[in-house]
């Protein structure tokens, strides 16, 4: 007949000495170390025959009573197959899965993931797309359970901002559910349904006034934006045809207005590579209400909420136009086919002139390597001209020839 274990005492517990091993009865002992700590463990047998032994806790955060309790579960489960330390596993996963679990912790371990391989304007989009429009209703979703009628709404939101933003941003929250299926924390196979989510856009090119009797409707509009910031902001895009990312990021140290250029390091370019653009005398007064607004913040068009650290997001000056009744006409980056068709068919611009102006890539990778031409004499003149040309025409005066030479 086997030896009957009497259950340990809270007294014979607390005088336990170092070094001993106290049996509680039906597997379960008391094991104390060499420092004094206690700790319970539950031998048993497993389904398969072998002999193994499971931690439980350590005393008194485990006390006696709850340690019997978890023995008496486990070799319950193990009447029925279950293996606990097979359960102890699960458990561990499900609440590694409960901390890096939400939406907003597996977006940003995606972003991290991602963003050694892109360009920094393409991470810097990336970024104010999660932090301006997937984080505010996304973040604490979990990543397991979130569902296609969960994310629909939100780039639904964001197409009202910017169709093609909202493209970006549903391919963002694909890529993320993808990552969560790779770290094993949403089940294969359950990816979202987002095709058809967004109102199907019109094939071709950003929308944009091609034609110069369409300019003056078009100046006129924007000279009636009633924000300041938002109106300079246009026009910045418009005289010199930057890409709305750039000129929204512009910072006061970029500008060297005794040689009347704007000086834009390649971090911030697209192709990676410094760009030079000159500006008109038209954006000095512009520039002098900017930097009354902006009070010490180092952007030209500092954002609302956190001006020091953000500026405006591009998205707001497309959206601006749309209110100003120009939707479908252009778009911010559609001024760089206005001056690029119009400079061209009406002013006879050397077409690399206007590539140089627009900081196109060469074509090819010879041309890339040994012409480094910015033709910066002929563009002051283009630029200048341009910007008188845009003022006349909403004023009704008739177009000046040009000559860049």
């Amino acid at each position: 007949m086997p030896k009957r274990v009497i259950e340990l005492t809270v007294r014979q517990i607390e005088a336990a000495k170092p070094g001993i091993t106290l049996n509680d009865g039906k597997g379960l002992s008391l094991i104390v170390d060499e420092s004094g700590n206690k700790r319970w463990v539950l031998r048993y047998t497993r389904p398969d025959g072998r002999r193994n032994m499971i931690g439980l806790g350590s005393y008194p955060a485990v006390t006696a009573s709850v340690a019997r309790t978890i023995a008496r579960e486990a070799k319950a489960g193990l009447v029925q197959g279950i293996d606990p330390i097979a359960t102890k596993k699960e458990q561990k996963l499900e609440e590694k899965a409960a901390s890096r679990g939400t939406f907003k912790s597996i977006a940003e371990e995606w972003y991290a993931h991602k963003a050694k391989s892109w360009a920094s304007e393409t991470a810097r989009k990336a970024r104010e797309t999660l932090d301006d429009y997937l984080f505010p209703k996304l973040a604490s979703k979990l990543i397991a359970e979130i569902t296609t009628a969960d994310i629909k709404p939100v780039i639904l939101h964001v197409h009202d901002r910017g169709p093609r933003l909202a493209i970006k941003a549903r391919q963002y929250c694909n890529q993320i559910i993808e990552y969560a299926i790779q770290e094993g924390l949403r089940e294969d196979g359950r990816l979202l349904s987002l095709r058809g989510a967004l109102p199907k856009a019109p094939k071709g090119h950003y929308a944009a006034v091609t034609r110069s009797n369409e300019l003056p409707v078009l100046v006129n509009a924007i000279n009636a934006i009633g924000s300041p910031q938002s109106r300079a902001a246009i026009l910045f895009c418009l005289y010199t045809a930057l890409r709305p990312g750039v000129v929204v990021g512009a910072l006061w140290d970029e500008f060297d207005l005794d040689v009347m250029e704007w000086h834009i390091p390649a971090s911030r370019m697209k192709m990676g590579n410094d760009h030079i653009t000159p500006i008109p005398s038209q954006m000095l007064p512009l520039l002098k209400i900017q930097r009354e607004l902006s009070d010490d913040s180092p952007f030209v068009f500092p954002g609302a909420r956190n001006p020091r650290y953000q500026h405006m997001h591009r998205d707001s000056l497309s959206k601006i136009l749309r209110e100003s009744g120009l939707r479908g006409i252009t778009v911010t980056h559609g001024f760089r086919a206005t001056l690029r068709t119009i400079a061209r068919e009406k002013f006879r611009v050397d077409a690399d002139i206007l590539e140089a102006q627009l900081a196109h890539a060469k074509k090819d990778e010879i041309q890339a390597a040994y012409d480094r031409t910015q033709f910066l004499e002929e563009r002051h003149k283009l630029v200048q001209h341009w910007a008188d040309y845009l003022d006349g025409l909403a004023k009704g005066a008739k177009v000046i020839p040009f000559q860049a030479a």
